[in-house]
C-alpha cells in the first residue's frame, strides 16, 4: 500500500512546485517550463521643456544711438534664450532589475486575479516601455541680411579743401589759395547723424498733421495712411540704430528615471542656457532645472528595502507611493504635482488562486 502511496505524493509535490508562486529571477537563469515572466512597474518622467530664440542683428550704427537719439541699444549680434514653458508627465515601464517568473497553474481564477492586477497596474509585463518617439527641433538661423540699407541716405557727399600754390607778382612771390572740390564716401557717423535727422523730421512733421498746423489737408482714410506710412518710416529708420529680432521656438524632451536608492530625491532634468538654448543634463555650459521628489508630508523620500519574497501560491505586486514633484529653476518654481511613484511604494503578495464571492 506504501508503494503504491509514493508515485500520487511525488505528483502532489510536484503540483505543488509548480504553483509555488512568484520566482525572483536572477541574472541568466532559465524560465521554469510554463511559467509566464512579469516585472514589478517602475515611474519615469518625461520633461517637455520649450524655449524662446531671439535671434538678433545690432544695427549698423548701433554705437551712435546714445550720441544722436539718447539711447542705450544692444550693440553685439548673436542668439539668446529664455525658458518658456515646462511640462512634466509621468509613465510607467517595467523594472528592468527584477523579473519574476509565475506559474498560474490551470485554474481559471488565478488567471483573472493575475489580469486584473495587471490593468490596474500593480503588475507589469518584463517587456512593457514606454513606446515613445522623441524630437528635438533646432530651427535654422535666420538671414542677417535684415535691414534695408536702401532707405539709408547717400553714400557720397562733397568735400571742399583748400590748397595753396606759390606764384610770382610784382611785389614777389606770393601764396594763393586754390579751391578744391571732391566727392568722398561719408562716414559711417556722418550717415548715422542724417538718419537720426530724418528721425527727428518725420516726427515733426507726423505731429504737424495730427495737429492740424500743416498746408496739406488730410482725413478719414488718407490721414490713417499718412500716419501708417510716417510709423512705418519711422521703424525702419530706427532699426538701423536698434537692430532687429526674430523670434522662433525650441523645443526638446528629457527622461529622468528616479531610483529608490538615492538618498535626496533631486535630479538634474536638463539645462538652459542664454546662448545655446536647451541642453541636456550632463552639458554643465548652462543652468540646471532639476525636479526634486517630496513626500506628501514635506520629507525626501527615503530608500526602500524591498523584501521580494512570497509564500507558495502568491504573486508579488507594488503599489506606488504618492510623492509631489517639483521643477524649479533656481529659486523660480516652475511647476509642481502630485504624481504615483511606483518604485517607491510597497512590494506586497496576493494569493493568486483566491475566489471572490459576489
Amino acid at each position: 500500500m506504501k508503494n503504491k502511496l509514493k508515485p500520487l505524493l511525488a505528483l502532489f509535490a510536484l503540483l505543488l512546485n509548480i504553483t509555488a508562486g512568484a520566482q525572483i529571477l536572477s541574472q541568466g537563469e532559465a524560465v521554469p517550463k510554463g511559467a509566464i515572466v512579469y516585472s514589478l512597474p517602475s515611474t519615469s518622467f518625461k520633461i517637455t521643456a520649450e524655449a524662446v530664440r531671439e535671434t538678433f542683428v545690432a544695427g549698423p550704427y548701433a554705437k551712435y544711438a546714445q550720441k544722436y537719439l539718447g539711447i542705450q541699444v544692444r550693440e553685439n549680434s548673436g542668439d539668446f534664450y529664455t525658458l518658456s514653458t515646462v511640462e512634466l508627465s509621468s509613465y510607467i515601464e517595467a523594472d528592468r532589475s527584477t523579473n519574476i517568473a509565475l506559474n498560474l497553474g490551470n485554474t481559471s481564477r488565478a488567471t483573472a486575479n493575475f489580469l486584473e492586477m495587471m490593468s490596474q497596474g500593480l503588475v507589469i509585463w518584463s517587456d512593457s516601455g514606454a513606446g515613445r518617439k522623441d524630437y528635438a527641433r533646432f530651427p535654422a538661423q535666420v538671414n542677417s541680411g535684415v535691414f534695408n540699407m536702401e532707405m539709408a541716405t547717400s553714400n557720397l557727399t562733397n568735400v571742399s579743401t583748400t590748397l595753396y600754390k606759390t606764384v610770382r607778382t610784382e611785389t614777389g612771390m606770393e601764396r594763393v589759395p586754390v579751391q578744391q572740390n571732391q566727392i568722398v564716401e561719408k562716414s559711417v557717423e556722418k550717415r548715422a547723424e542724417e538718419i537720426a535727422n530724418s528721425i527727428f523730421r518725420l516726427r515733426a512733421k507726423r505731429m504737424e498733421i495730427i495737429t492740424g498746423e500743416t498746408d496739406a489737408t488730410f482725413s478719414g482714410e488718407a490721414l490713417k495712411a499718412a500716419i501708417d506710412e510716417m510709423n512705418r518710416l519711422e521703424s525702419e529708420y530706427m532699426s538701423l540704430f536698434t537692430g532687429k529680432s526674430v523670434f522662433d521656438k525650441q523645443r526638446a524632451s528629457f527622461d529622468v528615471v528616479p531610483s529608490r536608492e538615492s538618498a535626496r530625491q533631486i535630479y538634474v532634468a536638463f539645462r538652459i542656457s542664454d546662448n545655446q538654448g536647451l541642453l541636456p543634463a550632463d552639458n554643465v555650459a548652462g543652468s540646471p532645472v532639476i525636479i526634486e521628489l517630496l513626500k506628501e508630508n514635506g520629507q525626501p523620500a527615503p530608500s526602500f528595502n524591498m523584501d521580494l519574497t512570497a509564500e507558495k501560491g502568491r504573486v508579488l505586486y507594488r503599489v506606488p507611493e504618492i510623492m509631489i514633484a517639483k521643477v524649479s529653476s533656481g529659486q523660480n518654481n516652475l511647476l509642481q504635482t502630485r504624481v504615483p511613484v511606483y518604485q517607491f511604494g510597497k512590494v506586497l503578495s496576493f494569493p493568486i488562486d483566491v475566489a471572490f464571492g459576489k
